[in-house]
């Protein structure tokens, strides 16, 4: 039902992930398991721990085979993250955790509730793509209570029309899900930019924004107006005018799907658009996008799962297959482990440090360990060989020009072309430095976010500090881009930033060369920059460097580019 009248709720605010306008009635997710059927379970009546474990290890498996029955089904991001998800519920630490607490005489509930509390402070340590897990580990301690009491699991409710999920928070299995012709667009109250919400939004292609505070203010039912470019929602706005909105954004999106590359600006200004992948599987289906290559291979996120390093064989295997399905398209970008702090590698990362994040992670793995790189490097060589694919490698946690040396010396011992990630602020400092000894920068800015402004990017409270529209890291960008062309070597952005249509542009007129993003973010961002020319780009840069905060570059960049 569509009401003009007005809400109760001011206008909210929060970090736009994915762009577009979406307009419906708001379906709240909260997912808790009843307070009724917790107090009349007690304590479960088990006769000994015993008991009590097999209760445990029945609901997780119940738990764990629904992850993987929506993993089956899933693709992409979607897949991975329920797939983990599946892993977590299945994971023999928790186990450990429940029966210690068991055996210590905690009743099941409570018992459970503390072995998910200790491995969320685990997590909340290490910091980065882990302390993002909290969230899955309390969805699955949800799920695992409500099996446990005899509930459904909680999760998101189905609309019966097109509506906006706005929730606290929502966990893969809530999210990967989702039917985007019912849920047009997604609202959270915690969560950052790179968030799984943000991720799995970004592959749905439906507008997204999160860090809105006082978003649970909103009543279900509430007509919403969603602006995922600036991040405003407008409570029960003017029927008419929010669907002329709408059909205005849905004839841009259309317009969209008609672009397909080569990216380069309106007056013609080449601008490689390029895919990040994870495996063979994720290559194969971004070649189908309208890319011209790889822009970031994540070697790491395919031994997630490897309690021994591979062979040189084995890992030559699998870069074969990412490498292969580009060779008839462009190159490919190979990033060397980034094992460690928020993706732990068993094989490679080291235990018990203080603060993973600024720790051994990256490059400096092999500063104890070289042979671990040395390997990496002749299997990705061997690769290279076999499928006669053009192929980069690069380092990322680089933070010195010695380091970037060494590691250019060992990539073109094996006839490959060197560069390394501007991920660390004295990488993008020492830019021109950098580029006498490399061959080419990509700009991680993810990292190189969190690292100036001092602020994981994981943490709901800071979303607006890891912000990749903040001028000092806009800044630093542009430092790298100037070292970049004044080498007249290429600089490249490979994090979440190359993904919002509206950055782009500004990244390329600070002189950006290459764009790496997800696949389907593709089409949008080159066509927002077939759309502009250079120069629009360089007033665009211009207007994001100056502004004071990322609301007024957001906004001084729209008003330009509109």
């Amino acid at each position: 039902m569509v009401t003009d009248s007005p809400s109760s709720v001011p206008e909210l605010r929060g970090t736009p992930v994915v762009p577009g306008v979406a307009y419906g009635p708001a379906v709240v997710a909260r997912g808790e398991v009843s307070a009724e059927a917790v107090a009349a379970f007690g304590d479960g009546g088990y006769a000994d721990d015993e008991g009590a474990l097999a209760a445990f290890d029945a609901a997780a498996a119940e738990v764990a085979d629904g992850f993987a029955t929506k993993a089956e089904s899933a693709t992409g991001a979607a897949a991975e993250v329920l797939g983990a998800s599946a892993g977590l519920a299945r994971d023999r630490g928790l186990r450990g955790a429940v029966r210690k607490n068991l055996r210590g005489g905690s009743p099941l509930l409570v018992a459970v509730h503390d072995a998910v509390e200790q491995f969320v402070g685990t997590f909340t340590k290490m910091g980065g793509l882990m302390a993002e897990r909290v969230t899955d580990l309390r969805d699955i301690e949800k799920r695992l209570v409500a099996r446990i009491v005899g509930e459904p699991e909680p999760g998101v409710p189905t609309p019966s029309e097109p509506s906006v999920l706005v929730a606290e928070d929502l966990a893969p299995a809530d999210t990967a899900g989702l039917d985007p012709a019912v849920v047009v667009a997604l609202v959270t109250e915690r969560g950052g930019p790179t968030s799984h919400t943000a991720i799995i939004a970004r592959q749905l292609g439906i507008p997204c924004v999160v860090g809105v505070a006082d978003l649970l203010a909103v009543e279900a039912g509430t007509l919403l107006l969603v602006d995922g470019t600036t991040g405003l929602l407008t409570p029960d706005p003017d029927a008419d005018e929010a669907r002329r909105l709408v059909a205005d954004d849905a004839e841009r999106r259309a317009a969209l799907e008609t672009w397909s590359g080569p990216g380069a600006t309106a007056d013609g200004l080449a601008v490689k658009v390029l895919a990040n992948v994870a495996d063979g599987e994720s290559a194969r289906s971004a070649a189908t996008a309208p890319v011209e290559g790889v822009g970031l291979f994540r070697t790491e996120l395919c031994f997630l799962n490897r309690s021994e390093e591979p062979s040189v064989d084995e890992q030559a295997a699998i870069y074969t297959e990412v490498l292969a399905a580009f060779g008839d398209v462009g190159h490919v970008v190979v990033r060397t482990l980034d094992a460690g702090s928020d993706k732990p590698v068993a094989f490679a990362t080291l235990a018990g440090e203080e603060n993973p994040a600024l720790g051994v992670r990256g490059l400096r793995l092999s500063f104890g360990n070289p042979g671990l790189l040395s390997r990496q490097l002749d299997a990705i060589a061997a690769a290279a060989r076999a499928t006669g694919t053009e192929t980069w490698v690069m380092a990322p946690m680089v933070a010195t020009v010695a380091e970037a040396a060494d590691f250019a010396s060992a990539v073109r011992s094996r006839g490959l072309k060197a560069g390394v990630m501007v991920e660390v602020p004295s990488a993008a400092l020492l830019a021109h430095r950098m580029l006498e000894v490399v061959d080419f920068l990509s700009i991680g800015t993810n990292d190189l976010t969190q690292y100036t402004m001092a602020a994981d990017r994981m943490a709901t409270d800071l979303a607006h500090l890891t912000d990749p529209w903040q001028p000092a890291v806009l800044q630093l960008v542009a430092i790298t881009a100037e070292a970049g062309r004044q080498a007249g070597k290429p600089v490249g952005v490979c994090g979440e930033a190359a993904a919002d249509p509206l950055l782009a542009c500004a990244l390329v007129g600070m002189g950006v060369t290459s764009l790496s993003m997800a696949a389907a973010a593709a089409r949008p961002v080159g066509a927002r920059l077939a759309s502009v020319t250079h120069d629009q780009c360089e007033e665009a840069a211009e207007a994001a460097l100056a502004a004071a905060d990322p609301a007024a570059a957001r906004a001084a960049v729209l008003a330009l580019l509109s």
